[in-house]
Order: structure tokens, then C-alpha cells, then sequence
């Protein structure tokens, strides 16, 4: 009798399992949704316009939190230190066409943009030759300390070039 329940105890647990997948079947898309999120965003880019790129990854994240979650009473920081702040200086507006919109945008949704000072004076720029639309702070460091010590969500938004399936298609004819 004891060997019968053990017996058939594995075979419903082997009924209830789901099915096995294999290499060819399609993945799933999992829409739970988000709670509201506190994410930090750590800009450090080696040339300006990666910066400008970079936003698209905020703009991204704001828009799974309006489709899929709450973003309402979502937060969400960015700290810049890098290359990326000439871009965001308005001394350079004509230079880098553009940018002070898309910065304009991120704000009008609610995120935060601060400016490292030390890394604008060793870049030549002094606290008032950003955009009115950051605010510019002691220390990225700090910043980025003060903000995960608050329990947001470090986010680092490394630039790559995009690799398409057409690229790699033709790296590999054999996936036609």
C-alpha cells in the first residue's frame, strides 16, 4: 500500500507539472503588473551624445510603468557625470540640437536630473551654464549614494551599437 500512494504521488505530481518546452517553441510575454518603482539612473558617458541616447533608455522605462504599472508613484533619477554633459549645458544648444527638448520631456514626466559639479568644473563649466531643467549638486557620488541609501534602484545604461535580426542573419545564413 505504501509503495502504491508513492507511486501514484508521482504521477500526479508528473500530470500537474506543464509540459516540457523545447528550442522551437515561442517564448512567453509576462504583463504583470509593476508596483511603483524608485530607479536611479548613473550617467557617466565618453561622448556627449551617447547622453542623448541614454534618455531613450528613461523614456523606455517610463513607458513600461505607464502601460504596465504605476507611474504615477514611480520616481525616477538621473545623475550625470560624464561627457554627456555638454549636451545638457545650454551654452551648447546649437551643437547639440535637440537634447534640451528631449531633457524637457523626461522633467514634464516627472524624473529628476542632477548634474555632478566637479565633473562640469573639469569639464569647464561653471553651475549656471546648464539647463534650467537640472539641478546641479556637490557630487555625483554623493547623489548616486544619497539615492540607493533612499532604496532606489541603481540603473546603468551602457551604450552599444544595436545589433539587429537582420544583422545577424547575415552574420549566420544558415538562420534564413
Amino acid at each position: 500500500m505504501k509503495y502504491l500512494s508513492s507511486a501514484l504521488l508521482a504521477l500526479a505530481t508528473l500530470a500537474a507539472a506543464p509540459a516540457m518546452a523545447g528550442p522551437a517553441d515561442a517564448s512567453k510575454f509576462d504583463a504583470t503588473p509593476y508596483k511603483p518603482q524608485k530607479a536611479l539612473y548613473d550617467f557617466n558617458f565618453a561622448k556627449p551624445l551617447e547622453g542623448k541616447a541614454a534618455l531613450g533608455y528613461v523614456r523606455n522605462h517610463l513607458q513600461a510603468l505607464k502601460e504596465y504599472g504605476d507611474l504615477k508613484n514611480s520616481r525616477v533619477v538621473i545623475v550625470a557625470h560624464g561627457n554627456e554633459l555638454h549636451a545638457f549645458s545650454r551654452l551648447n544648444r546649437a551643437a547639440y540640437p535637440g537634447v534640451y527638448e528631449d531633457l524637457k520631456a523626461l522633467v514634464d514626466a516627472g524624473v529628476t536630473i542632477r548634474v555632478c559639479s566637479n565633473a562640469a568644473r573639469s569639464r569647464g563649466y561653471k553651475p549656471d551654464e546648464f539647463y534650467d531643467l537640472v539641478t546641479v549638486v556637490p557630487a555625483a557620488v554623493s547623489e548616486l549614494a544619497k539615492y540607493q541609501n533612499e532604496g532606489y534602484s541603481y540603473m546603468y545604461a551602457e551604450m552599444f551599437p544595436r545589433q539587429t535580426r537582420e544583422d545577424i542573419v547575415k552574420q549566420f545564413p544558415e538562420l534564413q
